[in-house]
């Protein structure tokens, strides 16, 4: 009988959420179908305003991000504060000129026509971002939604409730709900929104709830970006500058803890230089945080204590040259090197989304190639080597959402490159004139003149205009 009750009392609360929901969506509906949202003085002074809340706020984002995940001012600005700068900074200068009408030629047919692309927003979006930097996975998107003309509802994630308070708070302050609104929750908002037709849906996160976001998104025919993961490869071979390399894969694997979706999630190294490698990532490891990491102020943690047993589990049973222990109480794992693994190791089942780092060996190009194989195609992928030919042949060979050659995870920060995954890693792209694409409809238009009518086309036909139309169109 309780759990009868436990289960009406759900209902009437998923109804409600619901209810709510949809209130919001007629709101931005009603909105968008004003007009008021595509004008060039509309968007720019929505990106202004934006702005100007990032700077007020600042503090306030800060400190949530130090609450939800312990990062520090420094690694909040430059992993979150400042790109989301970055990316408003670069909008703001080229929104005019991306919502140009944009010229292409006329085709033979066409002609004397005038051929025009014309990019429109989309409508109402969904923007839903996940916990590992919940400003900028929210914020980032949202400013190319916005640039492209667009209502939006955002959906932070339940697992960074500071971070979600503090977002929601900044744009209520300068934006009304009609044209931008925070959903904060968890499951049964997430659920409500899904049941919804959007006009766009951008997701990061999963792959699970990926799939579960397409599947919803395929019931209204709602096209959806994805910006998944996966085990993205970091390659080093016996031509690198090994030291070097150990201090660009420890701060790629140490930002926000490993809890990046683009960190290196495993070391391909070749055999004869992973002694020298294993040293020298203790060494930067070491040099970075300390002799003892889990007294470090600045060292972020787990974002709960499920994820902080998920990844200490992946090494239990291995074997680790350093780390490999927690504190439960602060939820911080010390940077683990984890060496002896082959491919069927439970820590190369998964993305392992922590500071835990396993090294595997290679001998020659075939059993790299095999290795990487394993597994779905990356988000990213890294290498180090000073040999030109051989890193032609990997970039070549592998696929991969993105990556660098002789650095980590850098390829994210610029607003002039897309980023976005590949297969399994996820589809779609963002990230500057790429994300202002990404959030717009290019409607092709003709503009034809009337001082001439190409008499080809029209009925009777007749063997001489076959002939006419083979020679133009081929």
């Amino acid at each position: 009988m309780e759990s009868e009750q436990e289960n009406i009392e759900y209902r009437k609360e998923a109804d409600g959420v619901s209810r709510e929901i949809e209130r919001i969506l007629d709101k931005q509906r009603e909105f968008f179908a004003s007009g008021k949202t595509r004008g060039y003085g509309f968007r720019r002074s929505a990106l202004e305003r934006l702005l100007m809340a990032l700077t007020a706020y600042e503090k306030e984002l800060s400190a949530a991000l130090r609450q939800d995940l312990n990062k520090s001012s420094l690694e909040s600005y430059m992993t979150e504060i400042g790109l989301v700068r970055a990316e408003l900074s670069y909008m703001k200068r080229k929104l005019r000129g991306m919502m140009r009408p944009r010229r292409v030629p006329a085709s033979v047919g066409q002609l004397p026509g005038k051929c025009r692309i014309l990019p429109e927003p989309y409508g109402v979006v969904l923007i839903m971002a996940p916990w590992n930097y919940p400003l900028l996975l929210c914020l980032e998107p949202l400013i190319d939604a916005l640039a492209a003309g667009n209502c939006a509802v955002l959906k932070p994630s339940a697992c960074s409730p500071a971070a979600s308070a503090a977002v929601k708070e900044m744009l209520s302050s300068v934006f009304p709900e009609k044209y931008v609104a925070v959903v904060e929750g968890g499951r049964q908002e997430n659920a409500a929104l899904l049941e919804q037709r959007f006009d766009y849906i951008f997701f990061t996160g999963g792959v699970t709830v990926g799939r579960l976001v397409l599947q919803k998104a395929a019931q209204h025919l709602t096209p959806v970006t994805l910006e998944l993961g996966g085990k993205s490869p970091c390659i080093v071979d016996r031509t690198a500058d090994l030291r070097l390399a150990a201090r660009r894969i420890a701060f790629g694997k140490l930002l926000n803890a490993g809890q990046t979706c683009v960190a290196p999630d495993y070391v391909a190294v070749q055999e004869d230089a992973a002694p020298a490698l294993l040293r020298l990532l203790q060494e930067e490891i070491e040099r970075m945080l300390g002799k003892e990491p889990l007294k470090n102020p600045d060292y972020p943690k787990m974002i709960n204590r499920k994820h902080y047993e998920r990844v200490l589990s992946l090494t239990e049973g291995e074997t680790a040259v350093c780390g490999g222990y927690g504190d439960p109480d602060t939820l911080r794992i010390a940077p683990t090197i984890l060496t002896g693994l082959t491919a069927d190791s439970p820590v190369m089942r998964e993305e392992i989304f922590g500071p835990v780092l396993p090294v595997l060996t290679y001998r020659t190009q075939e059993d790299l190639k095999r290795l990487i194989g394993t597994y779905e195609k990356p988000l990213a992928l890294y290498l180090f080597s000073r040999d030109r030919h051989w890193t032609r042949r990997v970039l070549n060979t592998f696929s991969f959402g993105g990556g660098c050659v002789n650095d980590t995870v850098i390829h994210l920060s610029s607003p002039h490159m897309p980023f976005g995954g590949v297969g399994q890693s996820g589809m779609g792209a963002y990230h500057g004139k790429k994300g202002f694409e990404t959030f717009s409809h290019e409607k092709s238009l003709v503009y034809q003149r009337n001082f001439f009518d190409l008499p080809l086309r029209y009925h009777p036909y007749t063997p001489a205009k076959e002939q006419l139309i083979r020679g133009m169109l081929r």
